[in-house]
């Protein structure tokens, strides 16, 4: 994997330099830079050599130096496309760059290359005779892209502190943009923590025109749940055949690699899925697979990994961890996080990948499945939260809710009295805001006291109203999972995972988010992934002859840490409120003491601002 920078326009030499180097865990193998100044174009490299150690080089010029790129991902199509391309008559120069590949493709097929691509990436390409610069995402957002763009500057970078490390980028808070990090934990694309700094959504490209200074956005790819007319006479049997022939290609695709390769292996469905092929490509005895234990019993899978691991017959790498140690990383992890983001799982996600980077460079995880196959626990209740919301009065709401408030608070993962209490909360509001409310650190009227002022619901939740509607298909599973996968598994889960992986240069890899398997999936009714409260319910079919009965249907466990018991405890000390949010010192005063008395569940609150004012007060930059 790799980090990618570069601008157009004021600016010098020392300012590609300095982003560059504030992403240089990204790629601690090489750093390239290249840069015309006549024309003011400059762009920078760091490399994670992955493939084509030796040829693979960055940015990285077509022969007659009219096209240069600068690269962060992997194309898992790269050979067929080459073929491809050479029987067109394009001539390689590497041995197997993909990089190279890229270039070639846009030699061949324009901004249309995109469609024809299977992986992960984010890209900028400078083309001197059209006197553009392409820049692409990948389909979900594996590979991020943050730029600015104002009349004497476009400025792009793999990370946000890398934007800003430029010299003339003066960042300041986004109102919106914070408001958004405390309704959903995340920051949802094209949004920033910064005003006029964005992300390119997943699916997009983005064309600068050197001329005349303009940007042009197209949306090549969007995620649409479309479902099969045709219904085979025996689905489960047939679909899941497709499926494990799916799954298979698209791990085998991701075990290429020039460094050494592995798999996470939690023990839930997804990852022991993805071990389970990737054991039977490699041979027994050669898969390397990686989990991490905690001493905590309501936070530890390792039993689970571990019996999967024996089932598989793989070189298994367990690494024990004290949540003592775990709790004593929190500040430095905060202040290393690029732009914050409030899923706390992020710590142990931290822990595993640096585990495993001791003895690989490459890692495949499960990733994906549950946004694509109805997997998180929200789902059982919608069923439920329909008939609620169909039959009980608002006032009769209200006292419930009152009720419930008054159950005992548990910082246990994922508890009893959490569950029902996040449900209830999103209730109040209308079906397009149940499951960004259930899952945010604040409800709406929370908001407005750590705001100061009222919220606009459709202003804050506009993403989330966006998916709900556009939605082709009626009906709470399909809508829900159109969330959940155009916007949770984008701006929460895979920001997650490369953030994490970067700071140790692991390439993550994710074969549930194979284009081939996506648009098979995305065609299956949703009553095949949720049924009869059963989540993953044809994807636990179609591994029935891969995988035991007891991965397949025990209980699902998130990965987390208890950073409530932490908070109430006072081990987790909260650094004063970064002035330039404008956040109430009040209402953190009361959510601390509410929580520390166990009043109320404040962690996720807590952990988002103790993330955001921990990052704000190492900014590198004043802002």
């Amino acid at each position: 994997m790799c980090g990618i920078a570069g601008f157009i326009g004021v600016g010098d030499i020392e300012d590609i330099r300095r982003m560059n180097l504030a992403q240089a865990s990204r790629g601690p193998d090489a750093d390239g830079i290249w840069n015309d100044q006549s024309k003011g174009i400059y762009l920078g490299h760091r490399r994670l050599s992955i493939l084509d150690i030796s040829g693979g080089s960055q940015p990285m010029w077509t022969v007659d130096g009219a096209l240069g790129i600068v690269f962060n991902g992997e194309i898992y199509n790269h050979v067929e496309l080459r073929n491809e391309l050479k029987q067109m008559g394009q001539v390689f120069v590497s041995d197997h760059s993909d990089t190279e590949v890229l270039l070639h493709s846009y030699k061949v097929w324009g901004l249309a290359l995109t469609s024809r691509l299977n992986g992960m990436w984010a890209f900028a390409l400078f083309d001197r005779d059209k006197n553009i610069v392409f820049c692409s995402r990948d389909r979900f957002g594996k590979k991020p892209f943050y730029y600015t763009h104002r009349p004497d500057l476009f400025a792009f970078a793999s990370e946000l502190t890398a934007l800003t490390a430029h010299s003339s980028i003066k960042p300041s808070i986004s109102r919106i943009g914070l408001k958004k990090y405390f309704a959903y934990g995340y920051i949802p694309a094209p949004n920033s923590i910064y005003e006029n700094i964005f992300k390119l959504p997943a699916g997009y490209s983005l064309c600068f025109h050197i001329d005349n200074g303009q940007i042009e956005l197209e949306q090549y790819w969007e995620f649409v749940i479309e479902p099969f007319e045709a219904i085979p006479s025996d689905p489960v049997n047939t679909w899941g055949a497709e499926l494990r022939d799916l799954l298979g290609r698209a791990v085998k695709r991701r075990l290429v690699s020039d460094v050494p390769i592995g798999t996470f292996l939690s023990g839930g469905i997804d990852s022991s899925a993805v071990s389970a092929y990737a054991a039977r490509e490699l041979g027994e005895g050669k898969l390397n697979t990686f989990s991490i234990g905690f001493e905590e019993s309501s936070f530890d899978e390792s039993q689970y990994a571990n019996s999967v691991a024996r089932y598989l017959k793989t070189n298994h790498h367990l690494e024990w961890l004290s949540l003592e140690k775990a709790k004593e990383l929190v500040p430095s992890i905060a202040t290393r996080l690029d732009e914050p983001m409030g899923d706390s799982s992020l710590l142990p996600t931290y822990l595993l990948c640096e585990f495993a980077r001791k003895h690989v460079t490459v890692a495949l995880g499960g990733d994906g499945a549950d946004e694509l196959f109805a997997g998180y626990d929200p789902f059982r209740a919608l069923k439920w939260a329909k008939m609620y919301d169909d039959w009980m009065p608002k006032p009769v709401h209200q006292a419930i809710k009152l009720i419930i408030a008054r159950l005992p608070v548990s910082h246990r993962n994922m508890s009893l009295d959490f569950k029902i209490k996040r449900i209830l909360r999103g209730l109040s509001f209308a079906p397009c805001y149940w499951s960004p409310i259930w899952m945010a650190p604040l409800a709406p009227g929370e908001l407005d006291e750590l705001f100061q002022e009222p919220i606009d619901l459709e202003e804050v939740y506009s993403e989330a109203i966006a998916q709900w509607e556009g939605c082709p298909q009626d009906n709470l599973i399909d809508k829900t999972l159109q969330f959940y996968t155009k916007l949770y598994l984008q701006d929460d889960i895979l920001t997650k995972l490369d953030r994490a992986s970067m700071m140790h240069s692991l390439e993550l890899r994710a074969p549930f988010l194979d284009i081939e398997l996506v648009d098979f999936v995305r065609r299956i009714p949703a009553e095949y992934k949720y049924r009869n409260g059963e989540t993953k319910y044809l994807l636990k079919k179609s591994l029935d002859p891969i995988l035991p009965q007891e991965i397949l249907y025990r209980a699902k466990k998130g990965f987390g840490v208890p950073i409530g018991k932490w908070f109430q405890e006072g081990d987790i000390s909260m650094p004063g409120i970064a002035e330039q949010t404008s956040i109430d010192p009040a209402f953190l005063k009361q959510a601390l003491e509410d929580h520390r008395t166990k009043k109320a569940d404040q962690r996720a609150f807590l952990w988002n601002l103790f993330l955001l004012n921990t990052r704000l007060s190492n900014q590198h930059d004043s802002i």
